[in-house]
């Protein structure tokens, strides 16, 4: 399967598709926490994967910031995001390409996208357009070769995804972006919150991998263009 230029929606069950904004709140809020500066406001933001809109949504909400633009390729999921952004100055567009946006941010956000890019070397050269130099971009990736769980994830993601998905190493990675000229380092999400523990889960059958996961497994990111 090839990936498409867009889709609908990123899961073929809608009802997974509403409940991911829910079940990612907690890692958003500590992708913030460890990632972005207390003041925002003079900023501008770039959501690559958007999906719904609600990492932007919380962003704002708890450091307001100049304006921002999530970008997805799953459609109805966009016209969601744009739906629900209220008074907030977002804007949300369809497309894969941040170069195409003609603009330049301060920051770049994505989570779990990483994977599903076929071409980790040509994502990196497309950030690296739309970042100002010394620019950041914060990437949250625990769908990796590297992780305990991925290869018993990577069949149940499969099942679901409504596009193709990739093994990439955390070495390929930080390889890629090096190579376009980035600073890169890299630290576990760590996430300090309680996670609903679902018994009988597809992602999770032990509890023990559900804490190793996010302890150790799921990482950020943080790749800095060089001036």
């Amino acid at each position: 399967m090839q990936r498409p230029s867009t889709i609908a929606t990123w899961n073929r069950n809608p009802a997974d598709e509403e409940a991911m904004g829910a079940a990612h709140a907690p890692i958003w809020r500590r992708m913030i926490d460890v990632s972005v500066p207390h003041d925002l406001h003079d900023s501008t933001i770039l959501d690559y994967g958007c999906n719904q809109g609600g990492f932007l949504r919380m962003l704002y909400d708890r450091n307001p910031f100049r304006g921002a633009v999530g970008i997805d390729i799953a459609r109805e999921s966009v016209a969601r995001a744009d739906l629900l952004k209220g008074h907030r100055p977002i804007e949300y567009k369809v497309g894969d390409k941040a170069a195409a946006l003609n603009r330049t941010f301060d920051f770049a956000f994505s989570h779990e996208v990483l994977y599903l890019l076929p071409d980790l070397a040509q994502h990196a050269a497309d950030m690296k357009t739309a970042l100002r130099p010394g620019g950041a971009y914060v990437a949250a990736m625990g769908c990796h070769t590297d992780s305990a769980v991925w290869s018993r994830w990577r069949t149940v993601i499969v099942e679901s995804s409504s596009i193709p998905i990739y093994d990439h190493s955390l070495d390929a990675v930080a390889k890629a972006f090096s190579a376009a000229g980035f600073t890169v380092a890299v630290r576990p999400l760590d996430l300090d919150a309680f996670m609903p523990v679902t018994v009988g889960s597809a992602y999770f059958p032990k509890v023990v991998d559900q804490l190793r996961y996010y302890s150790q497994d799921k990482v950020l990111f943080r790749f800095v263009r060089s001036p």
